[in-house]
């Protein structure tokens, strides 16, 4: 179910409505969990059983870590990590094993490229394995010790509220357990942040719904072998509007996330922190579906060793972080590819200040001009997964500068459909504290025109990009 579909109006405004009765407040998690099962089986009822043996497996090795015997609580946090990357391995690499390793035309390579790609597995195991993680680290952090109850019943309705809660569930953000779980608790109409809810909820629909689902009919042409006659103005054109496109995507599914949760009373941590004003690597990915990037930077690079034991291991370790994380966005090697990228460079950025300190006194427009051309053209492999595509799309615009179809209206659109993205990184551009006085007086005009162009120029309502993944 999408949120801008009339399907998911009429599951939230009943939900919504009795979510807050006051003879039902007992029932709110209850709520909360059947709306979230109808939300993730509307369209494929059958993958819920997966949903569901997803949590109980966290469900029992969470609470077992926590009240099972003492001497066992590693070997069942091992148990719980090991069972969800199980599970992500076999509904999600399978297909790649078998592309790669096996003629699918038959036998085992066939088998393999029939398993289908359950939505939003990526993210429901990762906030798993966080809860399996944390509950392992309360025995250290008092903080964590409020995350697993003891009543299994009570234990198991909580844990599933955190997994299956319809407004993060299938693309994010990816929340963490000592997050979340401390913020159950009965919630009141009166308390509902009305403020952040609905400008979450406006600009996340406005980038969704305007930007992206428009600018998905112009960057079209990014496909093979669609690209292959164009110019290579039209092409680089293509890549920025792509660019602009998955950021409002996917920095307005987050948004419609975090405002669907201020409406029931849960915050949702921030993901996107206006990523193309970055001015290093390091930046970007502080800025960029921050929920992931904290999560491997929490969960695997410092347990991997982080920057604690030397140059070299550092580097390895950036490198080993970022092509995981490649991995997890896709089950195909230009995933891998993309990830490495960003590891390569952040592991260079990493060098170069190691050895001859930093940061670098570079222009700030011109270092982040550099990181926007770097980051959009690792897009390419986001957008073409087929690697010889990537390949032809690059012989294109290094050999298409005369003679070519230069499609006017294309780079027309694509510009102005721009304008609002590249707007809304410069409204914030500069000095905070100038910023947030900019935000202020022009903030209820921008959500006035956003409002109007969302009544009269909505795209066709394609699914969001990150739902792949």
């Amino acid at each position: 179910m999408l949120f801008n579909s009339l399907d998911f109006l009429c599951l939230l405004v009943p939900t919504f409505v009795l979510y807050y009765l006051p003879l039902l407040h007992r029932w709110q998690l209850h709520l909360i969990v059947m709306g979230s099962f109808i939300f993730y089986a509307y369209s494929a009822p059958w993958l819920l059983a997966l949903l569901v043996f997803s949590i109980g497996i966290n469900i029992w090795a969470s609470h077992a870590v926590v009240f099972g015997d003492p001497g066992r609580r590693k070997l069942y946090s091992t148990l719980g990590v090991v069972l969800n990357l199980l599970v992500l391995a076999v509904f999600k690499y399978s297909p790649l094993v078998g592309r790669s390793f096996f003629d699918t035309g038959h036998g085992v390579g066939q088998f393999l490229v029939s398993i289908p790609l359950p939505v939003g597995i990526s993210f429901f195991t990762f906030q798993g394995i966080s809860l399996v993680i944390d509950a392992y680290r309360s025995k250290d952090v008092a903080a964590y010790r409020s995350i697993v109850a003891q009543g299994m019943y009570r234990h198991a309705l909580r844990t599933t509220t955190f997994i299956a809660f319809f407004a993060q569930l299938v693309a994010g953000p990816v929340v963490k357990a000592h997050d979340f779980m401390p913020q159950i608790a009965t919630k009141y109409f009166t308390r509902i942040d009305w403020e952040r809810a609905v400008g979450a909820l406006v600009v996340g629909y406005f980038l969704k719904m305007v930007i992206a689902d428009n600018l998905s009919e112009q960057t079209f042409w990014l496909t093979y072998p669609y690209f292959k006659g164009l110019s290579s103005i039209t092409l680089l054109a293509l890549l920025f509007g792509y660019s602009m496109q998955i950021f409002a995507d996917f920095a307005g599914y987050s948004l419609i996330a975090i405002g669907l949760g201020h409406l029931f009373g849960y915050t949702l941590m921030t993901n996107f922190n206006f990523p193309y004003l970055s001015r290093s690597f390091s930046e970007f990915w502080k800025r960029w579906h921050i929920s992931l990037s904290s999560f491997l930077k929490e969960y695997l690079y410092i347990p991997l060793g982080g920057n604690r034991k030397g140059p070299v291991r550092t580097y390895i370790n950036l490198m080993s972080t970022m092509v995981l994380g490649g991995l997890w966005h896709g089950a195909a090697w230009s995933y891998a590819i993309w990830g490495a990228w960003h590891g390569g460079m952040l592991a260079v950025e990493r060098l170069l200040q190691d050895k001859f300190g930093g940061p670098f006194k570079v222009p700030k427009l011109l270092s982040t001009l550099f990181i926007f051309i770097c980051v959009t053209l690792a897009w390419l492999l986001f957008k073409l997964p087929e690697f010889d595509h990537v390949i032809a799309y690059m012989q294109s615009l290094a050999g298409n500068w005369s003679g070519a179809d230069l499609q006017p209206l294309v780079l027309f659109f694509i510009g102005l459909l721009s304008i609002p993205v590249v707007c809304y990184h410069l409204f914030h551009y500069g000095n905070e504290a100038k910023a947030a006085a900019r935000r202020a007086r022009w903030q209820p005009y921008a959500y006035g025109i956003m409002i109007f162009l969302l009544l009269v120029n909505s795209g066709s309502g394609g699914a969001f990009i990150y739902f792949q993944f």
